[in-house]
């Protein structure tokens, strides 16, 4: 009887615990959410402050918690935020310059490239622009180049040494473990299953890639050419031989400017501001500068409006959410923006490198029912191939970065088999069936050549819709047109120009401006979309109160080896007929 007492007092000290607990939370959260709404106020002679060490997304999503709106959040740090931030400061005469300063930037090149053309408009105003780094990845340095004055710390180090990517290949884990992918593709350069095939990498990949990389790297030394005076020789003869790794050599590579301490530079900025010496330097940072330009911003008088939707991650058949693309919120902002009389226009922008060949189906024919009734514009991030093109490629105009990933047409399929797996582990599955194709797949058995037809059919037929939707959606290319184009490769935004895959070179407000003029208005103000929701767990994941399953699996194998594990889990994830992007798009 004592026992069971103590039992129900301990279950009852738990339930007590966790109530206690959630009413701090709610406490928390009525406090966090009227401290969100404190104004923010630019003093004069104030500098912005572009510190991007945080994950930038196109879109920073707005988020509403159903049950608790005083946790809603509509935050303005995604990419549009901060050019929109940039932009606004070349004209507010409280801001008389930008300072950059150690980033380690988490940013796509794309991404990172629509920041820096921003910079250079805002160059334009004759305001200064002033950078500093301890250490200068190549990325960061890339953006830094825009710099009037470029500081170095006298022991830093500048990683300018040309682009490369890595990917893993599973052959030998798969006859070591028994679990296995059964594969089938259309496209010699449709390389996303490869991996599961071989053991390196196959010529068709190796070249496109190295397509790909060359010009991403080409469009980079240019832009820092023309900043730096620098030629595009000598800039390869830098990266080939690393003349840049240190202060002194970057500096007689005259990839900087100056040599010096932060305080030695945050005393020149004090000059460049007309601040004294004894007063530090007002400034601002970049995300509470992009809530400042919001709230301004936001009042416009124009009752006209474009819709912005973002399509972001990769494609899953569902609902989809802030990380993966989902025909349920896409197609519901699509109804939700067609059926706006005061939205005029749609801009789809696609960060995709694709994924589910059903959802991007399903995702391209509301596309083909929003067409009917306003225009619908495509602007193409980082990555927009595979599904991300499927769902682009019947836009009335579509606009890329030069240093866009498109492309990429071709299909795939894959199943994960565990026979070999459950062998080694002593397990055997039987079955019973009616009918000859009454089991259509099984974990546990390899797939017989009839499901292996019917799967290649599949996969053929997704190949000749795809490259048809293509065809139709690009003015001037028949489907023989695209399939020369197609088998899978991948295209930069350059070359898509060239190929038709794309109609002009251009970043999201490119976009924006010819979607005004298909609607034929002047002034707009831009409704972003979807806007997401999210659960009791994930409010107390957010507060640190529950930890999330990847941020356990981080901390417990390593970094590195949960990249490895994460793939494997990809692997086995990945059912049915894809459209997904051939290799992994970590550019180093």
């Amino acid at each position: 009887m004592n026992f069971l007492k103590r039992v129900l007092s301990t279950v009852t000290g738990i339930f007590v615990f966790f109530g206690i607990c959630f009413g701090l939370l709610l406490i928390i959260g009525i406090f966090a959410g009227s401290s969100s709404k404190e104004t923010i106020t630019v003093r004069d002679k104030t500098v912005l402050d572009l510190k991007l060490d945080f994950p930038i997304r196109d879109y920073a999503a707005q988020t509403v918690f159903v049950d608790y709106p005083f946790l809603n959040e509509n935050k303005k740090n995604g990419l549009f935020d901060i050019i929109n931030a940039i932009d606004y400061a070349a004209s507010d005469s409280k801001i008389k310059g930008i300072s950059i300063e150690n980033n380690f930037i988490m940013a796509g090149v794309s991404q990172t490239k629509a920041i820096r053309d921003a910079l250079l408009r805002f160059k334009n105003s004759g305001k200064f622009i002033v950078a500093y780094a301890d250490i200068y990845t190549q990325k960061d340095y890339y953006l830094s180049s825009v710099a009037d004055t470029i500081y170095m710390n006298p022991v830093g180090a500048m990683e300018f040494k040309g682009l490369s990517t890595e990917r893993l290949y599973f052959k030998d884990f798969q006859e070591k473990t028994g679990l296995k992918m059964e594969v089938i593709r259309l496209g010699k350069y449709k390389s996303a299953v490869e991996p599961y095939l071989e053991n390196e990498m196959s010529d068709n990949n190796r070249e496109q890639i190295s397509v790909y990389l060359n010009g991403l790297w080409s469009e980079i030394k240019d832009e820092i050419s023309q900043s730096r005076g620098v030629t595009t020789e000598e800039l390869n003869t830098i990266a080939d031989s690393l003349l840049a790794r240190t202060a002194t050599l970057a500096e007689k590579s005259k990839l900087i400017d100056r040599i010096a301490y932060h305080d030695e530079y945050a005393s020149d900025l004090k000059k460049a501001v007309g601040t004294d010496v004894e007063k530090d330097v007002n400034t601002i940072s970049i995300e509470k500068y992009s809530k400042y330009v919001a709230d301004k911003t936001i009042l416009g008088s124009s009752k006209n409006k474009i819709a912005v939707i973002y399509a972001e991650g990769q494609i899953i058949y569902g609902e989809g959410n802030e990380t993966f693309v989902g025909q349920g919120t896409i197609n519901e902002s699509l109804k939700k923006a067609r059926e706006d009389d005061r939205i005029k226009a749609i801009v789809l922008r696609v960060n995709s490198p694709g994924g589910s060949a059903l959802a991007s189906e399903l995702i391209w024919r509301e596309i083909e029912l929003t067409k009917k009734i306003k225009p619908v514009v495509v602007s193409m991030g980082d990555v927009a191939a595979s599904g991300g093109y499927y769902i682009a490629c019947n836009a009335d105009r579509i606009f890329a970065e030069p240093t866009t990933i498109t492309g990429s047409i071709g299909v795939f399929g894959t199943l994960p088999n565990g026979k070999g797996l459950a062998d080694k582990m002593g397990i055997n599955a039987e079955q019973v069936v009616t009918n000859k194709n009454a089991l259509t797949y099984s974990f546990f058995e390899p797939l017989s050549e009839d499901q292996r037809v019917f799967i290649k059919e599949g996969v053929n037929d997704i190949y000749e819709l795809f490259t048809q939707r293509v065809a139709d959606g690009r003015e001037g290319l028949t489907q023989d047109d695209v399939k020369a184009i197609a088998q899978g490769r991948v295209w930069t935004g350059k070359d898509a120009l060239n190929n038709g895959l794309i109609d002009d070179l251009g970043g999201l407000d490119e976009a924006l401006k010819y979607a005004a003029e298909l609607s034929e208005i002047e002034d707009y103000k831009i409704k972003e979309l979807p806007v997401f929701e999210k659960s009791l767990e994930e409010i107390m994941q957010g507060f640190g109160l529950v930890k999330s399953r990847e941020a356990i699996l981080k901390e417990e194998l390593g970094e590195e080896n949960y990249k490895i594990l994460k793939e494997v889990k990809t692997m086995t994830e990945q059912k049915g007929i894809q459209l997904l992007f051939p290799f992994n798009v970590e550019i180093k």
